[in-house]
């Protein structure tokens, strides 16, 4: 895809946000916060036999942060907690499609980043 093709990607998440939802018995909640831009992101998720079965974020902040995670969302469905606590930086850099410089990266980033420590949570339990 060209980098236009992955803008528009990009926007259409935002704009329309895949799994932006608050689930109704979640396996687990985490909220994260950029404090040095002030993203906010909330994850939530239902497994079944160590699978991420259903999940939901809500937020607020810029369009990588908020586009991300619902291209994570929809990423992560269906994988197990092992393959979704590999992810890395590298992984979300791939998914958004676009270069991303330091500050946009913990844009890019941070629902992971959530999305890992729900699961690590979840784990504890």
């Amino acid at each position: 895809m060209s980098a236009s093709l992955y803008q528009e990607n990009l926007i259409e998440h935002f704009k329309y946000p895949q799994n932006k939802k608050i689930l109704e018995h979640p396996d687990f909640v985490v909220h994260e916060h950029n404090p040095s831009c002030g993203d906010r992101v909330s994850m939530q998720g239902c497994l079944t036999n160590g699978v991420l079965t259903e999940v939901g974020f809500q937020g607020s902040g810029c369009v990588i942060s908020q586009a991300a995670a619902s291209m994570l969302t929809e990423h992560c469905l269906g994988k197990d907690i092992a393959a979704i606590l590999a992810l890395s930086a590298d992984d979300m850099t791939a998914l958004v499609g676009i270069p991303l410089g330091p500050t946009r990266l913990k844009c890019a980033i941070l629902c992971l980043h959530a999305l890992q420590q729900g699961l690590r949570d979840y784990l504890k339990q």
